[in-house]
């Protein structure tokens, strides 16, 4: 059986613990509606601790998660008290959680990319922006961290990576990529998984069976980011693997669609099997050099379809 990546790994084992406070925070719901509480009762770690049947350090989380959707209130020196009553709440009622994170990571996304907040941003700040409590904030912002978008500053602060919708973002991008994908490939322990490697390439071969004119850079976008983040996946090098992966997250995340034309795509998803052609047939050395090919032509396309209103004078140099 194939290892998860580290990266993976960590992922999995984040989420994973994120659903098991998920469900202890609807057991505390079921225990105060057992019990007959109503809203304003406190609620103690260590009853709740027994009841759960589990120690006070989860039951905390389970706690902080219905803090941020408003169910419960913290006071300082009193602990959680019920800020509604278990029958108002429902036991299905914090299943909102997600979505509410979800939606706020979306909108201070949003925001960003419309420079309506600048690069560096305190929980304070957001937190007072957006109206909502902390907690949830800080869950935002942990959701776009693992997308590469945001990182933790020494101290409070946290800071936005680069958009990828600039040409000089998008150059350092390639720049990037072209340093280390095709060091991903040759460096020792690569194993693509053939079954992943089958699925895509029967995508990219729909893709491209596509007519003219009904080619969606999106979607094309989806594909590109899935086959790079393959090959990064793949990779025996555990720091490449992480730093790749979430560097094809940023991608996906925030670079926009620049409207590429069909022939550029078709190009482009062409080398990508040519690529895994090399992969099955175990020439890495081939692929790799296949991959700074491939890079390379990108940053001659990227700039061009980037600067589509600059005059033409001053696209020619860029060619």
């Amino acid at each position: 059986m194939r290892r998860l990546p580290w990266r993976h790994w960590m992922m999995r084992t984040r989420s994973n613990t994120r659903q098991n406070h998920l469900k202890l925070a609807r057991r505390i719901i079921e225990v105060a509606l057992e019990r007959g509480m109503n809203r304003g009762d406190h609620l103690p770690e260590t009853t709740l601790s027994e009841a759960c049947g589990v120690s006070r350090t989860p039951i905390r989380s389970a706690l902080k998660l219905l803090e941020s959707n408003d169910i419960v209130l913290r006071r300082e020196e009193g602990g959680y008290f019920l800020n509604h009553s278990p029958e108002e709440i429902g036991i299905n009622g914090i299943s909102r959680l997600d979505d509410m994170e979800g939606s706020l990571a979306a909108r201070i996304l949003s925001d960003r990319a419309e420079r309506r907040i600048t690069d560096v941003q305190s929980v304070s700040a957001l937190v007072r922006r957006y109206n909502v409590p902390r907690s949830a904030v800080l869950n935002a912002l942990k959701i776009l961290s693992i997308d590469g978008v945001v990182a933790q500053l020494p101290g409070r602060a946290w800071a936005f990576q680069p958009l990828l919708d600039t040409p000089n973002a998008l150059a350092e991008s390639l720049s990037f990529r072209l340093a280390l994908e095709p060091q991903a490939i040759t460096a020792p322990g690569f194993d693509m998984d053939s079954q992943k490697a089958g699925l895509l390439r029967q995508q990219m071969e729909d893709f491209l069976r596509r007519r003219d004119g009904s080619m969606s850079s999106v979607e094309f976008l989806h594909l590109d980011c899935a086959f790079h983040s393959l090959i990064a996946e793949s990779s025996g090098n555990r720091f490449v693997c992480g730093a790749l992966l979430a560097h094809q997250r940023l991608r996906l995340t925030t670079q926009k669609d620049h409207s590429i034309p069909d022939f550029r795509l078709r190009q482009s998803l062409e080398e990508h099997l040519d690529i895994l052609d090399s992969l099955e047939r175990m020439q890495h050395q081939l692929a790799a050099d296949q991959m700074v090919l491939h890079l390379r032509r990108s940053q001659i396309r990227k700039p061009q379809a980037v600067n589509r209103g600059l005059l033409p004078l001053a696209r020619k140099g860029m060619a």
